[in-house]
């Protein structure tokens, strides 16, 4: 839990965090048999019949007999080990379900599967996106000390991508400001977001993109919380702040709507499985507190 300047507390359990792994280095140098695979093809995993639903085979059936493309290390649970296994494209697993959105397995799988299937899908991405020197061009090869990937013609090492951005809710006395992105389901809103700039602090960012996409002032901003958001590698941290000067003029490009709403009269809002969700749930509670 975080707490923020005034001891309130944002009660978010980070869905997409695989803080329940260790990675331990060096990794192994064979894919020890007892391993768990994460059947990972495009951007999607395959799932398999419970009860419950699974990313794992049953004990019954044993690993699927298919082709798999380079099977990358994920982590360690206690005795368990996890990879991630590329399926080429195309491939049906036997006896398995594929889910191409990552998104769709929540509330199906369980929280740790479900974390650990973008996790798989992210590890993936990495090597499929860096299978050459982005330097020399020179084909890159795995370490097995870290995770990285290693030009042996530069010395160039390469790292998984995490590209930090910011999350804020606005308050406005007992409102908050929500917005409609072109991209959204219909009468769906949600809390300003956007990306963090080179050379730009986080609390930079969050008034630029207030200030970008609704035209308004802001002020009192505080850290909140964060998730790792796998779509695809991205950092939410999320703020408070609240509402300096200014009236809304949105910049129709990112956002065709914004405005203000009280508690009573809220749209339609994200999914529980996002911190922009728990962020405005955040601000729900406080005002329940308050009137409590």
């Amino acid at each position: 839990m975080i707490h923020d300047t005034a001891g309130k507390t944002l009660s978010h359990t980070a869905m997409f965090s695989t803080a329940f792994l260790t990675s331990r280095y060096p990794e192994p140098g064979l894919v020890p048999e007892h391993a768990d695979l994460v059947y990972v093809r495009d951007n999607g995993v395959y799932i398999f019949p419970g009860p419950p639903a699974t990313l794992f085979p049953g004990m019954t059936s044993g690993e699927p007999d298919l082709p798999v493309h380079p099977v990358h290390y994920l982590g360690h649970r206690d005795t368990a080990v996890y990879y991630a296994a590329e399926v080429p494209p195309g491939t049906a697993v036997s006896g398995g379900t594929f889910y191409p959105n990552i998104r769709e397995l929540y509330g199906v799988l369980s929280d740790d599967e479900f974390a650990l299937a973008a996790f798989a899908v992210r590890i993936v991405d990495f090597n499929r996106t860096t299978r050459f020197c982005g330097q020399c061009g020179a084909p890159t090869r795995p370490s097995r000390q870290e995770r990285a990937k290693i030009c042996d013609a530069c010395g160039l090492v390469t790292y998984p991508r995490t590209s930090p951005a910011i999350i804020v809710v606005v308050r406005k006395d007992d409102e908050i400001l929500l917005a409609r992105s072109p991209r959204f389901p219909p009468d769906l809103h949600s809390i300003l977001a956007g990306f963090v700039d080179p050379a730009e602090t986080l609390e930079e960012a969050v008034h630029r993109e207030v200030k970008e996409e609704t035209g308004i002032e802001i002020k009192n901003i505080r850290y909140l919380g964060s998730e790792p958001w796998p779509f695809p590698n991205s950092l939410m941290i999320g703020f408070v702040a609240d509402y300096a000067g200014g009236e809304i003029a949105i910049d129709n490009n990112e956002i065709v709507f914004a405005g203000w709403f009280d508690r009573d009269h809220l749209p339609d809002l994200p999914s529980r499985m996002s911190i922009s969700r728990a962020l405005i749930d955040w601000w729900i509670a406080e005002g329940n507190n308050r009137s409590g």
